[in-house]
């Protein structure tokens, strides 16, 4: 088989394309959640992790779904995808979301400190990026939008 041949193959994977479209759709849908939220247009929202609903979730369920709706709910790749897309909702919801809380911490931390000094060379700081997990809300919202859009589009 060539390489182009193995390539169309990629663009032909519905699994590939539903979950991708979940991804998209979530990204997106981020933008519409802070202008409806917060009454503002975030476009960085298109890009930038965390926030309602979970992209990460929503491609994950999209692609475990996709899976079992072409290969078998009872299939060992089904099982396979569940896991997968399990690890990444609780990495979502767990780990990131500690580290968006510990960036908040040190950035907070960061600025009290250069309050308190008053003479010298102001301390230089790169503030963390805080939102960059998920409350377990935006991840159900992410994996139920990533199986609805598997059902339908499968």
């Amino acid at each position: 088989m060539s390489r182009i041949t193995h390539l169309s193959h990629i663009f032909e994977n519905r699994v590939l394309g539903v979950a991708l479209l979940a991804w998209v759709v979530a990204q997106i849908a981020k933008v519409v959640v802070v202008l409806i939220t917060e009454k503002r247009l975030n476009i960085r929202k298109i890009i930038q992790s965390g926030g309602m609903p979970s992209s990460h979730a929503a491609m994950a369920a999209a692609l475990a779904m996709g899976v079992g709706l072409q290969e078998g709910f009872g299939e060992p790749i089904f099982a396979l995808a569940c896991a997968l897309a399990l690890i990444v909702m609780y990495d979502a919801s767990g780990v990131r979301r500690q580290a968006g809380r510990h960036a908040k911490v040190i950035n907070q931390l960061l600025t009290d400190l250069e309050n308190l000094i008053e003479k010298g060379t102001p301390i230089k700081q790169e503030t963390l990026i805080e939102w960059i997990g998920h409350t377990p809300v935006e991840v159900l919202a992410g994996a139920a939008l990533g199986i609805a859009a598997a059902a339908l589009i499968l």
